[in-house]
């Protein structure tokens, strides 16, 4: 029954917009605008033009949808009345919303938990979040998404219409003009329906969704709604079927690689079809290096795959160095008209492990500097924004990493090709869980497992075969069940399907310790890595060595390990060579899993026992937007990319110690400003790769120490604090090695504005990130102070979102003020989509205002 206007109250949330006629725009093959942008020098094949469909295969479906937070009946079917429905783009995550006006969390009435936190303030409801502490206190629910579009690019009966989601937050049903398309349960999954026999050739079209994030379902933020990016695809009834071609590389050396193209096609239609394949290949510079044309018989319904094979000579080869890429592209006619027409970029590269060498990417050693990496994007929550995306991997790839491990689920397609790209290799993870429940109770994923298992490791694997930095599949991560004989017997089935799309990859496994069966030792394990081709341990370094003894061709990599555990997680994979490389938990901070990085001062609660206001994880490298922290200057020295560090516990109140969680860091920075605390002995910890540090304070000498190899890379000094400059000096072998000064600085005096680009593209998917520091007169960054901070925009654009990385300042991050934490805060921009400037003014009571401008083009 459709809802008139008016029959039920519109909440905050609801905008009264009423047009909701939208049109795509045309996109050549299925690429993000970043890789066409990047592959740009490249054309298109220049042959027919399409007569089936006039606006490209592939066209992007993010704009204009209507959007109703809660259950409503009929919303489904055409006549429904949706003009009071909220106008919004894809992609787009609720939970990371408001739940309420800011004038209505002023704590006014609410409950207070520890004297400093409303219960209820921007997205975060402790009453109504469903995943409490797991989510970070957010709220799921169920929401409806509307879109209305015309389908003049689909004409006539020969055309073949699908919407394609690369990821709903879960449970999506999919309806066209009334006609269920489609379901899908698991929240990553990309997957596509099939509107053909329900689009109407003239006339208005309605595509509803119905999202279902209900329950406690997840173990970290997972956000919801339609958070990935949404293709109409349109081809001809003789056509390229979903994810179809797949391009390897059967023999790689520098002189001469061997490149095999499969091509399957096939018939939509009620007739016999012949049709001409006409394909190409082209180098990283657009240069064609291979062109063939055959001709394809196919009987109704019928389906045929071709494939070819041919030689480069002197490849340009993918690498974490050297990331280049080639582009397929594939054409097919029927009679002279262009039914379909597709491109997939690859990599020339090789993936070889065994125990002698490790893991060789093109015949040479690689160790993997890894870390894991949850999907959400700070304070965009799960939003997949292109830039987004891309910006997590620069960051990565910037502070060390040359590998990521998606935990614990298929990344979006556009984080994949950021990492193609960039060069940074991925193992791509399917299922946190099989059959037995992670969380307690009923809604994750171990409810769906046995009926969608096959159809979500197929999707996975089919989608992302083509991107050169996929390296490893996963195919879980602390699998409850992993060494029953029914565990067992999944992860055959898991390997073996794998296998069939895929037989070229190793695949693995993240396997912990028996702890959670109660298991007398980790022996009890064994029967999990049957049928894994390289062995995942998380958090078990120390197992490496026996377990060689006990498997001695068993390869090995850490795909977890603490921070804190960092040296001897990392110098064991360095040196032995069946051992691949290490994976941190975690390389980013991630929303949910609240205070697992928790460090307590004494007699305060168990560090598990993580409390609201607490919402993000803060064990991770880079903080939630995307600065360094200090473990990961601690790394920079592991790793052999500094020779020396620095950084300043925090003081602690008088008879009280710091203890740490497993996944713990010291409170600490990078700061000799501590007002308050004078003549107070403060902890200073070095990093260094020297044999000796020299200390001084206002040029005199604290003391000199030896760093032993027990020291594992660090000296601490008890320094009596008094302003001014504190200086560490490292020698190696009597020689001065490096130094590093820490100067005390002035009280806040102004702002300082920077954005990471100053000219990014009018593009809806592109972003510019503004940090935003405080500053004393002198313009040094003041490292701990906290203000709040107002912003404006003016021009062509939008503030997406603004906060910081304070993993307890619960507050709202769609509006246009924030509190700094560490001395900084973070605004993002985001076009309208118009060409010209937007400019970012920032504000804060008794401070120097300050702006930034920001290109678009």
């Amino acid at each position: 029954m459709a809802r008139k206007n008016g029959s039920h109250k519109l909440n905050r949330r609801e905008a009264l917009l009423g047009l909701s006629i939208s049109a795509a725009t045309p996109l050549l093959a299925a690429h993000s605008a970043t890789t066409q942008e990047q592959l740009g020098s490249q054309p298109a094949l220049e042959l027919h033009s399409p007569k089936v469909f006039g606006a490209g295969r592939d066209q992007p479906f993010d704009q204009d949808w209507l959007f109703y937070l809660g259950d409503i009946a009929g919303a489904e079917l055409p006549s429904f009345d949706d003009s009071s429905w909220r106008r919004l783009d894809i992609p787009h995550d609720w939970s990371i919303e408001d739940l309420t006006p800011p004038s209505e969390t002023s704590g006014e009435g609410t409950i207070w938990v520890g004297g400093n936190a409303p219960t209820r303030v921007g997205p975060f409801d402790v009453a109504l979040s469903a995943g409490q502490e797991a989510t970070g206190w957010v709220v799921g629910g169920i929401g409806w998404y509307r879109k209305h579009f015309r389908a003049e690019g689909a004409e006539g009966a020969n055309a073949v219409s699908e919407v394609r989601f690369d990821g709903i937050y879960m449970n999506a049903d999919v309806w066209l003009n009334g006609q269920h398309v489609g379901h899908q349960p698991y929240g990553y999954t990309s997957f596509a329906c099939d509107l053909t026999p329900y689009l109407k050739r003239d006339g208005e079209n309605i595509l509803a969704v119905r999202v279902r994030n209900v329950g406690r379902n997840s173990r970290w933020y997972s956000g919801s709604g339609i958070y990935r990016h949404v293709w109409l695809t349109v081809t001809g009834k003789v056509r390229f079927p979903l994810w179809g071609v797949a391009v390897t590389t059967t023999k790689v050396t520098a002189d001469i690689s061997t490149v095999e193209v499969s091509l399957p096609v096939e018939n939509r239609s009620d007739d016999s079809q012949s049709a001409a394949l006409r394909t190409r290949v082209l180098e990283p510079q657009g240069e064609v290096v291979e062109t063939w044309e055959t001709t394809v018989d196919l009987p109704p319904g019928g389906h045929s795959t071709l494939t070819r094979q041919f030689d480069v000579q002197s490849p340009r080869l993918w690498s974490v160095e050297t990331p280049h890429l080639y582009r397929a592209e594939a054409e097919l006619l029927v009679r002279g008209n262009r039914m379909d027409l597709t491109a997939v970029t690859f990599g020339i590269r090789s993936i070889e492990v065994d125990v002698d060498h490790g893991l060789r990417i093109n015949s040479t050693v690689v160790k993997l500097k890894g870390g894991c990496v949850h999907h959400d994007n700070g304070i965009l929550g799960a939003a997949t924004i292109d830039r987004a995306e891309e910006r997590r991997v620069e960051i990565l790839k910037a502070n060390g990493f040359n590998a990521i491990r998606t935990s614990h689920n298929p990344p979006s397609p556009a984080f994949l090709d950021a990492c193609d790209r960039l060069g940074m290799m991925v193992i791509d993870e399917a299922f946190d869980c099989w059959t037995t429940a992670k969380i307690g109770d009923d809604e994750d994923y171990h409810r769906y497992f046995h009926e969608w298992w096959e159809r979500d490791i197929t999707s996975m694997v089919r989608r992302d075969r083509n991107h050169p930095s996929v390296i490893f599949w996963s195919i879980g991560n602390e699998i409850d069940e992993r060494n029953t004989p029914e565990g067992v017997a999944i992860a055959k089935q898991l390997h073996d399907a794998v296998k069939s799309i895929d037989p070229v990859r190793p695949v693995t496994m993240a396997v912990n310790g028996p702890y959670d069966h109660n298991l007398p030792e980790w022996q009890a394990n064994d029967p999990s890595f049957l049928h894994l081709d390289v062995g995942g341990y998380n958090y078990q370094w120390q197992q490496y060595e026996l377990d060689h003894q006990r498997f001695p061709q068993r390869v090995m990599m850490g795909t977890e390990s603490f921070p804190i555990e960092a040296y001897d997680s990392w110098r064991h994979a360095e040196r032995l060579s069946y051992v691949l490389g290490d994976f941190v938990w975690t390389a980013i901070d991630y929303f949910g899993e609240s205070a697992i990085r928790h460090t307590l001062l004494s007699q305060t609660p168990a560090w598990w026992r993580a409390q609201y206001p607490w919402f993000i994880s803060y064990c991770g490298d880079i903080d939630a937007v995307g600065h360094k922290k200090p473990q990961s200057y601690y790394r920079d020295v592991l790793w052999g990319r500094s020779p020396l560090e620095m950084a300043v516990q925090r003081p602690l109140p008088s008879g009280r110690k710091e203890t740490l969680a497993s996944w713990g860091w010291l409170d600490e920075l990078r700061s000799w400003t501590w007002p308050g605390v004078e003549g107070i002995p403060l902890n200073v910890r070095v990093y260094t790769t020297g044999d000796q540090v020299r200390l001084l304070l206002n040029g005199a000498e604290i003391g000199t120490k030896q760093v032993p190899e027990s020291a594992q890379l660090i000296v601490e000094f008890a320094v009596p604090y008094a302003p001014g400059e504190l200086r560490a000096e490292a020698f190696k072998d009597g020689k001065l090695l490096a130094s590093q000064t820490l100067k005390t600085v002035g009280k806040p005096a102004g702002l300082r504005l920077s954005a990471d680009r100053s000219t990014i593209r009018a593009s809806r998917n592109d972003l510019a990130y503004v940090t935003v520091e405080l500053v004393d007169a002198a313009g040094a960054p003041i490292p701990d102070g906290v203000r709040t901070i107002d912003f404006s925009v003016e021009g062509v654009g939008e503030l997406a979102a603004a906060g910081s990385a304070n993993p307890k300042d619960v507050a709202s991050f769609r509006q246009s003020t924030c509190r700094t934490f560490h001395g900084k805060c973070m605004a993002i921009l985001r076009p309208t989509g118009r060409t010209g400037n937007i400019r970012l003014n920032a504000a804060s009571k008794g401070l120097a205002p300050a702006n930034v401008v920001v290109n678009c083009v």
